[in-house]
């Protein structure tokens, strides 16, 4: 039986609980993007948030006008209290960059304006991703129990296995790995908080609202790793925790293509090198790519073991093409256009609804700014 424990705290999945945890006193941020209203509409996450009863649901939806007024128009088929913050409002821009934030969009920015607003409403937050089709009752209080129990930062972690196949490939082969190279030479107790997750790529989290409020973000892909570099100094060791959701099945990305797997390594590893950065680790990137590759080859053997011996699906060349495909993301990351922490900025929360709200009015109304 795994209950071992990693260098933070490890909560397994032992007897398929769900734990007691303060709904009442939670908001989960739920960020959605999609073009039309059948990507953006998971009829089975709040259905089950129905019966989870969190006190408020924040949605920062992604989509066009006209895909964002039918959510809004589905959504109340729910009895759950949701407030949709519509990202892509032409009033959130004119927000941001009032205040210096324009910038790039996607995944990163929705999530930190939804943590805004939800911090501003709860004394927890929960953040999770829409898109899995294995998810339960028990996972937002499976993410919520540990912060009743000392802890500030909770991560979700789960295993990745469907149709007879690994997957997870982002992190089995780019990240784990890379974090392997990073530790064969030095020691770090940054780098041994890296290590410790299980996957560090998950979407699923869970913060107290006063940590909520002093977390940077990544603007797009990078979302993940770069807030663990954030929660190691805002919640540290001793205040995080790790907890087993048991098996995702959500949607696979193709390696290639604008919004494949090889540009999302591209931002992940710039996320994680200005993570290392902010801790005072500077990296030889070429001996690094090198020290990676070898990593990632011994890992591909690894799962190849593992695989068969569960009689599941697993080709190691195109693994190891995949490999070849990431070594290409280990270099010095560009400009840092993080957002900002919430404390850090004098943007309100409140604002940001309104102009999500009142799109054609914001420019020239006033907001509670």
């Amino acid at each position: 039986m795994d209950y071992a424990q990693e260098y933070v705290t490890t909560v397994h999945d032992l007897t398929d609980p769900t734990p007691a945890a303060p709904l009442a006193e939670c908001a989960v941020v739920v960020p959605i993007a999609g073009d039309e209203p059948a990507a953006v509409t998971p009829e089975h996450i709040f259905s089950t948030l129905e019966t989870v009863g969190p006190a408020s649901v924040v949605v920062p939806l992604r989509a066009p006008a006209e895909t964002a007024g039918a959510f809004r128009e589905w959504i109340q088929n729910f009895e759950v209290p949701v407030t949709v913050l519509w990202c892509d409002a032409d009033g959130i821009g004119d927000r941001l960059a009032k205040h210096g934030l324009d910038g790039p969009h996607g995944k990163g920015r929705d999530v930190w304006l939804g943590l805004g607003v939800a911090a501003d409403r709860a004394d927890y937050v929960v953040v999770h991703d829409a898109d899995a089709t294995t998810y339960g009752r028990h996972h937002v209080p499976r993410l919520l129990a540990p912060l009743t129990h000392g802890h500030d930062f909770v991560k979700g972690y789960y295993a990745r296995v469907e149709n007879e196949q690994l997957y997870g490939r982002l992190t089995r082969l780019f990240v784990a790995p890379l974090v392997d190279a990073l530790r064969e030479n030095r020691r770090a107790a940054f780098l041994e908080y890296l290590d410790a997750f299980r996957y560090p790529l998950a979407g699923e989290f869970a913060v107290t609202a006063e940590a909520a409020r002093r977390l940077r973000a990544q603007r797009t892909w990078g979302l993940e790793v770069g807030l663990l570099g954030d929660a190691y100094g805002v919640a540290g060791r001793d205040r995080t925790a790790q907890v087993d959701l048991g098996v995702h099945r959500h949607d696979h990305r193709p390696v290639e293509g604008s919004s494949g797997l090889s540009t999302m390594a591209d931002e992940v590893g710039a996320a994680l090198f200005r993570a290392l950065a902010d801790h005072g680790i500077d990296p030889d990137y070429d001996r690094l790519r090198e020290r990676y590759r070898t990593a990632a080859d011994r890992l591909v053997d690894q799962y190849a073991t593992a695989a068969s011996l569960n009689d599941l699906e697993y080709d190691p060349a195109a693994e190891r093409e995949q490999v070849r495909a990431y070594a290409e993301s280990v270099d010095a990351p560009g400009p840092d256009d993080r957002l900002p922490a919430w404390t850090e900025t004098d943007l309100s929360p409140s604002a940001v609804l309104h102009a999500s709200r009142n799109t054609e009015t914001t420019a020239s109304s006033p907001s509670p700014d």
